[in-house]
């Protein structure tokens, strides 16, 4: 009987580890691949800035507060955040799970539960936006010139995103500083679909460079160097 538990366990270590080992490996590689490798070649005006802004960990993707396409004060407003400062030129945007949003404000903060919930797939998601004025370009900030179409496409995926795409609902009594703000989102985070891979997939949405499918924010970042 000592014997077949200790050949389960073996077993279920060797299924752990052959899992991890796969789930490295093809994230490393199927990052590499770059979609949308020809977008600098076709002929749009591009008139519309926008930024993928990165933590180390997490990416954003950062637009303008307002154009003709799209005037995020609408559903967004200054007086959710603690500043409530009105004078902003951009919003960012970043999708993830909720509880780690809203219950892990430092790593020390995590729990079993919240990473296991996260991990696979049956939490909720919360949408994080954050105001700022100016941005500045670095390894950990990239500019790019969009078009008007695109943008377009980009304002679609983005709002689409929230549990409410019209009147996003806010989540009161949370934010990391003075100039953010949590809204209610759809989906759930996994393994394999990350605040990353939503980041990387609102760029795909608005034909842009990206990865084939990443989880974490240099799969996004080495296609911009």
């Amino acid at each position: 009987m000592l014997k077949k538990s200790f050949k389960f366990l073996g077993w279920t270590l060797f299924g752990i580890f052959a899992f991890l080992a796969l789930y490295i490996s093809s994230v490393l590689i199927i990052s590499k691949i770059t979609v949308n490798s020809d977008a600098d070649l076709i002929k749009q005006e591009r008139t519309v800035p926008i930024y993928i802004l990165s933590n180390g960990v997490h990416t954003d993707i950062v637009v303008p507060i307002k154009n003709e396409i799209k005037d995020w004060r609408n559903a967004i407003q200054f007086n959710q955040t603690k500043s409530k400062d009105s004078l902003m030129n951009y919003i960012a945007f970043g999708w993830g799970d909720k509880g780690f949003y809203l219950d892990t404000p430092e790593w020390s903060d995590l729990k079993a539960s919240t990473a296991l919930k996260a991990a696979f797939g049956v939490s909720s998601s919360a949408m994080h936006t954050t105001f700022f004025k100016q941005l500045r370009e670095g390894e950990d900030c990239k500019r790019i010139l969009i078009s008007k179409e695109n943008y377009q496409k980009l304002v679609t995926y983005i709002s689409e995103s929230f549990s409410d795409p019209v009147h996003p609902q806010w989540i009161e009594g949370h934010s990391y500083g003075m100039k953010d703000a949590f809204y209610e989102a759809k989906g759930s985070y996994s393994l394999f679909y990350t605040c990353n891979t939503w980041a990387n997939n609102a760029l795909k949405a608005a034909n842009q460079k990206a990865s084939l499918w990443t989880v974490y924010d240099k799969g996004i970042f080495c296609h911009y160097k």
